[in-house]
């Protein structure tokens, strides 16, 4: 092959094989890219904004007639997001789901958020980490945005304190908040709900008279996880902004080799319609 026809050779057309037809007449819910690691910007409310890492998972649908999808247009979606928020979350997934020519998009973003808290009675301030995510869908023009984050807190089991003569188990337990909003929501509002609603919250860095305080706090308020998931159910409910959510409380048992585990999931937009 002379000069000329490879140059020619090289500017053909590449074919994009995903394009093609294809004659099974299935459609597919979700195809995408799943666990990609990215950096981020997340709104704070104690100084505006903090620099995480997030992991990714973007899915479309895929109608029957098409053999398959552009990977690349994902990474290429999410290498232009810097600054997150769940206002900025749902135009990515409106361009998403646009850009790759889809009727529906699904984003789901998981990332550690630190919040500073000062232990209860000396002040002494420390990081605490909770595993935040926002996700979404759009669909047939309508995008809903979730946010979600698991909370470390502290549980005392009330029958253990009813029929020791001294002491009660307690033990380490995971409150998890989802919720869909109708306006902004601090994931520290979230996370304050959850830990208020514990028998105690747990930190980063406790002295003595911290550690008597939360030993005693918990003491004095003891709880079920049926407890917990009420007691945060009651708040959620309370609070405007909330249109929809899921509550789930699970204690990692120190007397047992399970855990202990409640749900409550409550839509009130569907309430009210009934």
């Amino acid at each position: 092959m002379n000069v000329v026809a490879a140059k020619k050779s090289s500017l053909s057309p590449i074919e994009d094989v995903q394009g093609r037809a294809d004659t099974r007449r299935i459609p597919i819910n979700k195809v995408g890219i799943k666990d990609i690691f990215h950096p981020v910007k997340v709104k704070d409310r104690a100084s505006g904004e903090q620099h995480t890492v997030a992991n990714f998972n973007m899915y479309v649908n895929l109608p029957h007639n098409f053999k398959g999808t552009h990977m690349s247009r994902f990474v290429e979606i999410l290498h232009h997001e810097r600054e997150i928020s769940v206002d900025s979350f749902g135009a990515m997934l409106k361009e998403m789901t646009e850009r790759l020519d889809a009727t529906s998009g699904h984003i789901e973003m998981t990332f550690p958020y630190f919040v500073m808290k000062k232990a209860p009675v000396t002040g002494v301030e420390s990081l605490m980490n909770y595993q935040a995510t926002i996700f979404g869908e759009h669909c047939a023009g309508e995008t809903s945005v979730w946010l979600k984050v698991v909370v470390p807190t502290t549980s005392l089991c009330p029958c253990s304190k009813k029929i020791s003569d001294y002491g009660a188990h307690n033990q380490r337990s995971h409150i998890t908040l989802t919720a869909k909003l109708s306006e902004h929501m601090w994931l520290e509002e979230l996370i304050d709900i959850a830990e208020s609603e514990a028998s105690c919250e747990v930190y980063g860095i406790l002295k003595r008279p911290d550690e008597k305080y939360v030993t005693e706090h918990a003491y004095d308020n003891p709880k079920f996880v049926e407890d917990t998931v009420r007691d945060v159910a009651v708040a959620l409910n309370n609070d405007k902004r909330v249109r929809a959510y899921v509550v789930e409380s699970e204690n990692f048992e120190s007397i047992h080799n399970h855990s202990a585990y409640a749900l409550i999931e409550h839509d009130k937009e569907a309430a009210n319609r009934v």
